[in-house]
């Protein structure tokens, strides 16, 4: 197939239109359920008063604000694929928005912007804690204000919104895994929420010490997810044929597909049991470095050691459940052999180490 007719088969696969609402028109959308901003994603999206501030301040000044993306569903409701924090803003100052448990938030009270230094203080409506409000000629004019919607219908590819989720998102602020998680939500919100459950598994927690930056990157459901990709792994130990960031994220498309699908994909049972051993084991020293000459862990959490001794211990798991200290032992001499050693150093890409390290590992921890 030439460039031409590959161009032409593709697009003929994703139908949009596009044109401009006015926020009233919006709010009117969303209260009746007919615009899901996914609120799950503000555990995600997290800007701070003043962006806020300063997005009513666009709208106030007419300062032209990025499309919103949205994807019709079969029932006929819009998906927010792109927007929704400015959303999600808009409705908050409003005093409109519900949370995930779909309980009323309260209404935000706006800073001052360097437009508008007069905003401090400013509310939609009368209430508490704010020293001002909008008139009711000021309500109308911002109601009144448009926003330009950009729809994929319904009839476009199965997999047309989450691909532009994904383009849209990937030189944004956030990280691969809150991309990902965004993602989850949109493909299967119950998978979502088991990973998230996973993540703060009491022993996983234990075993896995992070710091701060990390635990707010969402790093630790990346490390779920790589937990359950080296369970799955069955490709040869070259390596990979695409980045590991980018095989994860496939991975989790095609895990999260269907319910049974992803309910055979994601044991939790397998996932606690695991950590469980590794806690008993050796706790928060799980994955760092064993120094033989100082006879201690040292060092920070190390991500091979991770892909190393999960994969191993998934493939051998019944063989060391009742055995802590035989565990503890296997664990530190990978420090010094050279199936670890030689595929972990710092100078190997993710895309060969992942590979080699859990093909290693199968073998490394045999019984």
């Amino acid at each position: 197939m030439t460039l031409e007719e590959q161009i032409s088969a593709r697009s003929r696969e994703i139908h949009t239109d596009g044109y401009a609402m006015s926020l009233g028109e919006v709010m009117s959308l969303y209260r009746d359920g007919d615009l899901d901003v996914h609120p799950e994603f503000q555990r995600i999206f997290r800007w701070n008063e003043s962006q806020k501030s300063r997005l009513i301040e666009s709208i106030l000044l007419r300062i032209p604000i990025p499309p919103i993306f949205v994807s019709q569903r079969d029932d006929g409701v819009w998906d927010v694929i792109d927007g929704v924090q400015r959303l999600s803003t808009i409705f908050e100052f409003l005093g409109i928005y519900r949370d995930q448990n779909d309980d009323p938030t309260s209404p935000s009270v706006l800073r001052g912007t360097e437009y508008l230094p007069a905003l401090e203080g400013q509310a939609w409506e009368e209430i508490d804690g704010a020293t001002g409000f909008f008139s009711q000629s000021m309500r109308r004019d911002f109601k009144r204000s448009k926003l330009e919607f950009r729809i994929i219908r319904k009839e476009s590819d199965v997999n047309a919104k989450y691909d532009l989720f994904q383009r849209l998102n990937a030189g944004s602020q956030l990280s691969k895994q809150e991309v990902r998680n965004c993602l989850l939500v949109m493909l299967n919100k119950k998978m979502f929420e088991t990973v998230s459950e996973l993540a703060n598994d009491p022993q996983f927690v234990a075993c896995v010490p992070l710091s701060e930056a990390k635990e707010e990157q969402a790093y630790r459901q990346e490390l779920v997810l790589r937990f359950f990709t080296h369970r799955d792994f069955s490709r040869s130990p070259s390596e990979l044929r695409e980045e590991h960031g980018e095989y994860i994220t496939k991975w989790m498309r095609e895990a999260a597909a269907s319910s049974e699908m992803f309910e055979s994909k994601i044991d939790a049972e397998i996932f606690r049991e695991t950590f469980i051993m590794l806690d008993r084991a050796l706790g928060e020293d799980a994955f760092r470095r064993w120094d033989a000459i100082k006879e201690r862990h040292v060092g920070p959490f190390s991500i091979a050691s991770f892909e190393f001794v999960t994969a191993g211990i998934l493939a051998h798991r019944e063989a060391w459940a009742n055995d802590s200290s035989g565990l503890a032992d296997k664990i530190r001499e990978i420090w010094s052999a050279p199936e670890f050693r030689n595929n972990s150093g710092t100078g190997m890409s993710p895309r060969r180490r992942v590979p080699r390290l859990i093909t290693e590992a199968r073998a490394f921890f045999a019984r």
